[in-house]
């Protein structure tokens, strides 16, 4: 990666962090705060293209494809041609913080019983 595609990418996520604060960026990505969700977003780091997404994820191409175009509709991604080929990229990567509070919301739930507060 050449500095110039360095210095454009820090601008695109230091006004896309101003745009869309990590809450409402994770808020954009998954309503629900779906883990697999949210990980399938940082995959879009402009490395891989959608289908090898797809299979990473085993997941539907055909949903990643409609997921995508709202996520381009929505502003946090952005499709860009490298070597020929199409690969989306997020305007910056969800923080860790957040998948991690999705995997605890799934851990809290068993039976159907929210087990991550007391009873009494």
């Amino acid at each position: 990666m050449e500095n110039s595609d360095i210095y454009l990418r820090a601008t695109m996520s230091l006004i896309a962090r101003n745009t869309f604060p990590p809450e409402k960026l994770a808020e954009v990505i998954s309503p629900v705060a779906n883990v697999k969700t949210y990980e399938t977003y940082n995959l879009f780091d402009g490395t891989r293209t959608q289908t090898d997404i797809a299979k990473i994820q085993a997941t539907d191409a055909s949903l990643l494809s409609r997921t995508v175009k709202r996520w381009i509709d929505d502003g946090i991604m952005v499709k860009i041609v490298d070597a020929g080929a199409v690969k989306p990229v997020h305007v910056y990567p969800l923080p860790d913080r957040y998948i991690e509070a999705a995997r605890k919301k799934i851990k809290g739930k068993s039976n159907g019983r929210r087990t991550d507060r007391t009873e009494t």
